[in-house]
């Protein structure tokens, strides 16, 4: 019998089953089994392509990271620091808003995934660029994951039931509306994004400026001086 042409699998194929599998089901879904059946082809020829299905859920994972925008901090595109994290937790949002139920697997960090890398590494490398001092640096990446990881795992609107009865005023005097904020997800949870995002960098903007004062931030690149041992990525 003569060989395809085009071999049956590839990894995209096994990472794009695996994380139809992730949005619909939830991570416990992916199996050896389920991928094969979706791919029509035998579980142990998945392992020509990966060693194990936490290796499969990495990849799903990493294919949700390169979806991020990563252009506001190129040395050119213009944008200030504060700006750059704004239009990035943004698009970062968007893109777990897309596929939540991998959001455990990225929590983890990134590991050796390529794309969560490069994520990483611009996040670090435009806020040491603006006169972070590379401590601080570090801690606003890390933050900033917090917040937006957060934000993706669930909606807090979707938390409460469309049903008035379910909070008794006697019990709960302050929840007179509840019952109205499943039906506004969307404007509840958003609302609640930007209000964080926005004290989240006013106050990263008033410790900026509190560095620039002492003439630590914002001062151009960084000189060994201002380099504390425990300053890396």
């Amino acid at each position: 019998m003569a060989r395809p042409r085009k071999p049956l699998l590839s990894r995209d194929l096994i990472v794009g089953a695996a994380g139809a599998l992730v949005d619909a089901e939830g991570l416990e879904a992916v199996s050896t089994r389920r991928l094969a059946a979706a791919l029509g082809v035998s579980g142990p020829s998945l392992y020509n392509h990966f060693r194990t299905k936490d290796e499969i859920l990495d990849a799903v994972a990493d294919a949700v990271s390169a979806r991020v925008d990563l252009s506001m901090f190129e040395p050119g595109d213009g944008r200030e620091w504060r700006t750059a994290l704004h239009d990035w937790a943004h698009s970062y949002r968007a893109a777990l808003s897309d596929h939540p139920n991998i959001v455990p697997v990225l929590a983890r960090g990134p590991g050796r995934r390529p794309a969560g890398l490069r994520v990483a590494d611009a996040v670090f490398g435009a806020m040491t660029a603006a006169g972070w001092p590379a401590a601080q640096a570090t801690r606003i990446g890390a933050l900033m994951r917090y917040f937006i990881l957060g934000s993706a795992v669930g909606s807090f609107a979707r938390g409460f039931v469309d049903d008035r009865t379910a909070y008794d005023p006697s019990d709960y005097p302050h929840l007179g509306q509840a019952h109205l904020l499943a039906e506004r997800q969307q404007e509840v949870d958003e609302g609640a994004f930007e209000t964080g995002l926005a004290a989240l960098l006013d106050g990263l903007g008033l410790q900026y400026e509190a560095l620039r004062g002492a003439g630590v931030a914002g001062a151009g690149p960084r000189t060994p001086e201002l380099k504390a041992p425990e300053e890396t990525v």
